[in-house]
C-alpha cells in the first residue's frame, strides 16, 4: 500500500478519529486506528473504535496501491501532527512495517495487521431517520449537559431522544435537574433511544463542522448510526427504562417570574464567585411589593454578597436556594432575551423557561435552606 496527501489533511482526520481510541483498550487491537486505502475510488478510510463508540472518516488521496494496515493511534498522530504541512507519503512493506516521507523527515512505524481489528457495526437501511443538521445539533447542545455522570445511575449517563407524531425529544436529567426539548422535526421510523453522552459530546463536534444540511441516522434496539458525506459515527445505546419524565413536569404554578436572562446569568456569575468557595447553594428571594428577586450567598469565614434584580412577579413572597452552578448551565442553553422562573414552593421543583417559547424547559430541583 502506497498513498500520498497533504499533511494537513491526513493530521485533521486522524485527529477526528483519536478521540474514540480508548487509554486503556479492552483489546490490544483497539489501542490503534484502522487505515484502509482504496486505489479504485482514491480515498482512504480511517476507523477507530472502542466496542461502544466508534468514528469513520474519508478523505481523497493518490493511491498507488490498495491496502488496510492497523497503525498505533497515539504516536501516529504525536508525529504527524509534528511534521511540516507539505506532501506526505506513506508505504506499507512486507512485514506490516510502514514509512513516512514528508518534507526531510522520514520515520518508520511498525503497524499490525488490519484483521485483527474489529468491524464497525452495521445497520439495515430500513430503519432510518433523516434529519435537520441544526436540529439535531441544537438538541444535544441544550440538553446534554444535564445528563448524570454518575456510573450507577447508568441509564442516565445519556440523553433519551423520541419521535412523536410532529415531533422530537430530546431529555436529559442527572436526577438534581432535568432539560426537556421539543423539535418540529420528524423521521417515519418510531425512534425512543437514550445515547450516551461521551458518544453525543463528539457527534457534537461532527455537527458543527459539517457543511451539509442533514444527516442520516440508522439505528435498532442496540446501535445507532449518524451518516454524513465521508464521516460516520456509531455508538452503542444505553439499555433500560428511562424516567417518565412528562409526570416529572409540573403543568401549573402558584408564583411565576419573569427576568432578563442575561441580567440574571451576570448576577449569577458575579455571586457565584463567593457560593464556589463553599457549597455553590445561593438563595433566592422574591418580593411581590418591590418586584424584585434578591440572590445572596453567605460563605463562613470567606464573606457575604448579595444582588438585586427588578422582575415581573405574580405570586407571594418566597425564598428558595439553588445549585448556582445547576442555574447557570439551563440558562445559558437557552437564546430568548426573558425567562420565567415558575415555583410551586420551596422544596417542589422549580422550572426556567424562555418566555413565548413552549418547546423547551429546564427543571431544577431546590436546596432546603434555614431561614
Amino acid at each position: 500500500m502506497k498513498i500520498t496527501c497533504a499533511q494537513s489533511v491526513l493530521n485533521q482526520n486522524l485527529s477526528l478519529v483519536n478521540r474514540v481510541v480508548p487509554a486503556r483498550p479492552p483489546q490490544p487491537i483497539l489501542k490503534n486506528i484502522l487505515l484502509e486505502a482504496d486505489a479504485e475510488s482514491g480515498s482512504v478510510t480511517l476507523t477507530g473504535f472502542d466496542l461502544d463508540l466508534g468514528i469513520e472518516t474519508r478523505f481523497p488521496a493518490l493511491i498507488d496501491r490498495s491496502g488496510r494496515i492497523a497503525l498505533p493511534s497515539r504516536l501516529l498522530g504525536d508525529i504527524i501532527s509534528r511534521l511540516p504541512n507539505e506532501e506526505l507519503t506513506i508505504e506499507v512493506g512486507a512485514d506490516e512495517g510502514i514509512s513516512l516521507e514528508c518534507g526531510s523527515s522520514s520515520y518508520q512505524i511498525q503497524g499490525t495487521n488490519a484483521d485483527e481489528f474489529p468491524h464497525l457495526p452495521e445497520i439495515a437501511p430500513e430503519h432510518s431517520h433523516i434529519l435537520p443538521v441544526s436540529e439535531l445539533l441544537g438538541g444535544i447542545q441544550r440538553t446534554v449537559f444535564a445528563a448524570s455522570g454518575d456510573e450507577n445511575k447508568l441509564i442516565l449517563n445519556g440523553v433519551s431522544i423520541r419521535t412523536l407524531s410532529g415531533g422530537m425529544e430530546f431529555v436529559a436529567t442527572d436526577g438534581h435537574r432535568l432539560c426537556f426539548l421539543r423539535t418540529d422535526t420528524t423521521g417515519e421510523q418510531k425512534l425512543e433511544a437514550v445515547v450516551p453522552t461521551r458518544s453525543l459530546r463528539e457527534l457534537e463536534k461532527m455537527l458543527a463542522s459539517q457543511s451539509t444540511e442533514e444527516v442520516e441516522v440508522n439505528f435498532d434496539d442496540k446501535q445507532m448510526v449518524f451518516q454524513f458525506p465521508n464521516q460516520c459515527l456509531t455508538t452503542r445505546l444505553l439499555n433500560g427504562r428511562y424516567p417518565d419524565y412528562h409526570q416529572l413536569l409540573p403543568k401549573e404554578f402558584v408564583n411565576v417570574a419573569d427576568i432578563d436572562r442575561k441580567q440574571f446569568i451576570s448576577s449569577l456569575e458575579r455571586i457565584a464567585v463567593l457560593a464556589d468557595q463553599k457549597n455553590h447553594i445561593i438563595r433566592l428571594d422574591l418580593d411581590t411589593k418591590t418586584s424584585t428577586a434578591v440572590i445572596s450567598v453567605e460563605a463562613s469565614d470567606v464573606g457575604r454578597g448579595k444582588e438585586s434584580l427588578g422582575i415581573q412577579y405574580m405570586g407571594k413572597d418566597m425564598s428558595v436556594a439553588f445549585n448556582v452552578r445547576y442555574l447557570l448551565e439551563g440558562l445559558k442553553s437557552m437564546d430568548a432575551t426573558d425567562i420565567s422562573f415558575c415555583l410551586n414552593g420551596s422544596l417542589n421543583p422549580a422550572v426556567v423557561k424562555p418566555v413565548g417559547q413552549g418547546d423547551f424547559r429546564y427543571l431544577i430541583m431546590p436546596v432546603s435552606i434555614r431561614d
